[in-house]
């Protein structure tokens, strides 16, 4: 094979990004049976919906948005329109019931789509579910619908410049105004995804510094009222069409009626929610390591044609072990959230842990297999490799996981010995 012939297949991007049948029988390839087994038909469905609208709306603007750093605003929009952002929602406030299993499976695929989108995607559930968990039927109505059909973009506000994952270490706080009719709340966040655009404003403030844990509440604020600031969106090595800002809180009121459960309620509605929260990071993982796999394969197969070298070979098939070991541990921990009553925080840790490692791992992995190609944007798996180390931070890092699983492994031990 001549010099110029080597090069050709990457002198544009791959066809799965240009023709939306090519895409869906690309991945339609990589369904592996054992792990479709443990999914009902509804959440098969849902699969195929999420990825035809993938195909069609989301993966040719994927390299687009990331060169130019623009937000995913038209791909979020065509899932929205496609009714697939509210999957654990209630049909009343405009999602499907489904499943915490047709949530992952919806996740992953658009995670193998854009990240970017998917991260915005997750966001807005994110939003959403303290509402749902801890607000009046009410607010519920007031700003689920919106958040779900993509009108209204949302954020979870919880990190601070000194307190990451250490939530009894908020410092922003909340006053009671004299009337007892509204709260008083003032300080800044960081690192808040869709910070700079968000039009509902899950901020989690302590009413009472001295309680820690006891004291943080949660609000939801309105994005444009008097008060509420956002800094420019920060600089980051991936994720490049999802925004992270700071937000700035200047004694804005908020109404009592928009308060999230009773005050010092707010731990337990950020324990509440990291399952959701959890779960979404892990399904990106599992995406995102679909994702650069099944373009490297394209990749591999323009270099060496339909019968790869072994060594490649035997890489690419303990990478298809690492995808499918982490697809199922996805499915199963999600199916635990959807049937026990009270789901394994160890469990769920796991899951987050190991799948968004494959995320990275496979990415890195995938990358090296194409040597310099690997480095290629038009191929898009190097783009993958950005998207997957901030999954491995977000939603408690992935040392985090490990600290609550030693926890949980010391408490059996402490039962057996």
């Amino acid at each position: 094979m001549s010099d110029l012939d080597f090069s050709l297949p990457f002198t544009h991007a791959p066809a799965i990004d240009r023709d939306p049948d090519a895409y869906v029988a690309a991945h339609d390839a990589f369904d592996e049976s054992i792990s479709d087994a443990l999914l009902t038909p509804r959440e098969r469905a849902v699969r195929a919906a999420m990825r035809r609208v993938a195909a069609s709306d989301v993966a040719p603007r994927a390299a687009a948005i990331d060169r130019t750093h623009d937000f995913a605003h038209d791909s979020y929009q065509a899932v929205a329109a496609a009714g697939l952002v509210g999957l654990v929602f209630p049909e009343h406030l405009g999602g499907t019931g489904d499943t915490h299993v047709a949530y992952a499976v919806a996740m992953e695929e658009l995670a193998a789509a854009c990240a970017s989108t998917s991260l915005i995607y997750m966001t807005q559930t994110h939003a959403a579910y303290p509402i749902l968990s801890a607000g009046s039927a009410e607010l519920a109505a007031r700003y689920i619908p919106h958040l779900l059909d993509g009108s209204r973009y949302g954020s979870m506000a919880i990190t601070e410049p000194d307190a990451g994952s250490d939530v009894s270490s908020i410092r922003t706080r909340a006053t009671l105004a004299p009337n007892a009719d509204a709260y008083v709340l003032s300080g800044s966040k960081t690192f808040i995804t869709t910070g700079d655009r968000a039009d509902v404003i899950v901020c989690f403030v302590t009413t009472d510094p001295r309680a820690g844990r006891a004291g943080v509440t949660a609000f939801v604020v309105e994005g444009g009222q008097d008060g509420v600031s956002a800094g420019q969106p920060f600089a980051k090595m991936g994720m490049h069409g999802s925004s992270t800002a700071e937000i700035f809180l200047s004694e804005v009121r908020v109404p009592t009626a928009n308060r999230l459960g009773d005050e010092g309620s707010g731990w337990a509605i950020v324990m509440a929610s990291v399952t959701k929260s959890r779960i979404s990071a892990a399904a990106q993982g599992v995406g995102i390591a679909r994702n650069a796999y099944v373009r490297a394969l394209i990749a591999l197969h323009g270099i060496h044609g339909p019968r790869l070298p072994a060594d490649i070979a035997f890489v690419l098939a303990g990478l298809r072990g690492d995808i499918l070991q982490a697809r199922l541990l996805l499915l199963a921990t999600a199916r635990e959230v959807d049937d026990a009553e009270h789901p394994s925080v160890a469990h769920i840790g796991i899951m987050k842990q190991v799948c968004t490692d494959a995320g990275w791992n496979v990415s890195v992995k995938a990358a090296a297999l194409l040597g310099a190609y690997g480095d290629f944007a038009e191929l898009g798996v190097e783009r993958g490799l950005r998207d997957a180390k901030v999954t491995q931070i977000y939603d408690g890092t992935n040392e985090v996981q490990r600290l609550l699983i030693g926890r949980d492994t010391e408490r059996r031990l402490r039962e057996v010995v």
